[in-house]
């Protein structure tokens, strides 16, 4: 049933020219039948600069919101469009919008998981990937507001000893590992190594040996010379690290009570039988008014500016 699946999948993407892209959060069988498999800077990147006339991305909205932004001529799909992220739904644009406009001389860094209509009031988008890069090319005399995750924004702060107003948000995943369960894990296997995305909350980042993007980390299982790793962010991403190093052990990070809340359930929402249905009627495509289209890809394209090494000026 399932390569039957695939090989549909495999027809209509040749039919019509398409381009798969998947997050390293989503399930290995969608990971394995894309085209590309990557963070959010990666899958933005990418989905701009290939040809293919339609882009699926299995993801959540908000990554295919930005391919559409970058490239507005083409259809880019979405298997399911309830694929939202709490970091999205605690940024409302309005409220938002006030806040920037509360403080002037100031600069505004959004990381890339808030709504298209939030990065048209951005000065610029970051993702964990290059939002060191990005806080690092803020002139020192400008005010950095930084949103809609609070926990990246304050890892930030702390690494860089830049002052930075922060959002009051959270990713609903990553802030409910345990760090007291952690540490039980890390002393029933002292040897493992601790990789964790920044948008733990701080007591969980004090005990990790890595900290950094998913890329970051998918990096990591190769440099450290361990056979065990204790893995804080979402467990898709396991898929990719057995690939990578298939000798060692991975172990989730726990989560506070007994329940698997570790895992985005918003990510999971994609599955193969949407994937196939979405190509079959190229829907549901994500729709943006062309003036936020053109709005929003100012701070997207400050982004990839900085991203590649070129100078911005905030003035």
């Amino acid at each position: 049933m399932k390569q039957k699946l695939i090989d549909e999948i495999q027809e209509l993407k040749k039919k019509h020219n398409a381009l798969i892209l998947a997050h390293y959060y989503e399930d290995g069988d969608i990971q394995d039948i894309a085209d590309h498999v990557g963070d959010s800077l990666y899958l933005a990147q990418v989905g701009a600069e290939n040809n293919n006339p339609v882009v699926l991305l299995a993801g959540v909205v908000f990554m295919a919101e930005s391919v559409k932004i970058l490239s507005p001529e083409k259809t880019v799909l979405v298997p399911d469009m309830g694929a939202g992220c709490s970091l999205v739904d605690s940024s409302p644009y309005e409220e938002y919008k006030l806040w920037k406009e509360k403080h002037k001389n100031s600069v505004l860094i959004s990381y890339v998981n808030c709504s298209a209509k939030v990065k048209t009031v951005s000065d610029v988008i970051c993702t964990s990937s290059n939002a060191e890069k990005i806080v690092n090319s803020i002139p020192k005399n400008k005010q950095i507001l930084f949103g809609p995750d609070e926990n990246l924004g304050r890892y930030l702060s702390k690494k860089l000893n830049r002052d930075m107003a922060l959002w009051p948000g959270a990713c609903e995943v990553h802030v409910l590992f345990s760090a007291k369960k952690m540490v039980q894990l890390k002393e029933a296997h002292p040897n493992a190594i601790v990789l964790a995305h920044p948008e733990c909350q701080e007591s969980v980042l004090n005990h990790a040996d890595v900290i950094g993007s998913t890329s970051t980390l998918l990096n990591a299982v190769t440099k450290h010379n361990t056979e065990q790793f204790i893995v804080a962010t979402e467990p898709g991403i396991i898929h990719q690290m057995k690939k990578l190093n298939p000798k060692a052990e991975y172990f989730e990070a726990p989560a506070e009570g007994n329940c698997a809340c570790n895992n985005c359930p918003y990510m999971k929402l994609n599955t193969l039988e949407k994937i196939r249905d979405s190509l079959k009627t190229l829907s549901p495509a994500v729709e943006l008014d062309p003036n936020i289209i053109e709005k929003a890809k100012t701070s997207l394209n400050r982004m990839m500016q900085i991203t590649r090494g070129e100078s911005v000026n905030w003035d």
